[in-house]
C-alpha cells in the first residue's frame, strides 16, 4: 500500500484532524524519507480558540531543514521574489490591531455558525458535520440532482452561490462559506430554501 494511499485514507474525513491523525502522517511522511507541506490559510482557525487567520493575505513561513529551505528560495526568487508592499502593510496593521480584529471575526464566525446549524435543523433535504474549524461547511443534500447542475441552477436563479461537491469528489454535497457578513448569510440561506421548494 502506498504512502499517498495512507495519507488519502486518513484525511477523507469531514471532521478536522485531531492530534492522533497528524501524528500518523507524520509517521508515514518519516517512514518513507517525504515531508509533510501543510499550505491550509484557515489553519488554527478554530471555534474554541483565540488565534487568527488572514487568509486573504499570501504571506507565510517555512519550516524545514536547510537544504529544502534553500530550494524554496530559488523558486521563490524565480516566482515571485517579493510579497506585495501591500500586503505587508496589511498584515502589520492587521497584527498591530489583533485583538480588536479577532474578537469582530470570532463573532462572525460563531453568529453565522450558528446560524447555518439553526438552518440546517430546519432543512430536511441538507445535513452536515457541523465543523468545528474554517470557514467553510460541505452540506449534504437528498435530492438526486447532480452538485454541479444543482449549484449552476441555483446561482442562475437566485445569485447565491455554492461550490459543488464534485469538485471534492464529494457528489451529494456542496460546499458553503460562512464568513461573510451575517446578513448576506441569511439572504443567501434564504434564498437556497426557495430554490429547492421550487424543486419538488
Amino acid at each position: 500500500m502506498s504512502s499517498s494511499f495512507l495519507i488519502s485514507s486518513l484525511i477523507k474525513s469531514p471532521l478536522m484532524m485531531e492530534r492522533d491523525i497528524l501524528e500518523q502522517i507524520v509517521e508515514i511522511a518519516r517512514s518513507c524519507g517525504a515531508y509533510v507541506l501543510c499550505d491550509e490559510v484557515c489553519m488554527n482557525l478554530l471555534q474554541d480558540d483565540d488565534l487568527l487567520s488572514l487568509a486573504g493575505l499570501r504571506l507565510g513561513w517555512i519550516a524545514a531543514p536547510q537544504e529544502v529551505i534553500t530550494e524554496c528560495m530559488k523558486h521563490r526568487d524565480y516566482t515571485t521574489i517579493s510579497c506585495g508592499i501591500l500586503n505587508e502593510m496589511l498584515a502589520v496593521h492587521a497584527l498591530k490591531n489583533y485583538d480588536k480584529i479577532l474578537r469582530r471575526r470570532r463573532k462572525i464566525l460563531r453568529d453565522n455558525l450558528a446560524l447555518l446549524d439553526e438552518w440546517v435543523e430546519k432543512e430536511a433535504a441538507f445535513s452536515y458535520v457541523k465543523p468545528r474549524a474554517g470557514t467553510t461547511a460541505l452540506l449534504k443534500y437528498e435530492f438526486p440532482v447532480p452538485s454541479v447542475h444543482f449549484c449552476t441552477g441555483l446561482l442562475a436563479n437566485t445569485g447565491a452561490f455554492l461550490t459543488p461537491g464534485a469538485c471534492f469528489d464529494m457528489e451529494g454535497h456542496v460546499r458553503i462559506g460562512y464568513a461573510c457578513s451575517t446578513e448576506v448569510l441569511q439572504a443567501g440561506l434564504e434564498q437556497i430554501s426557495k430554490y429547492v421548494r421550487k424543486m419538488k
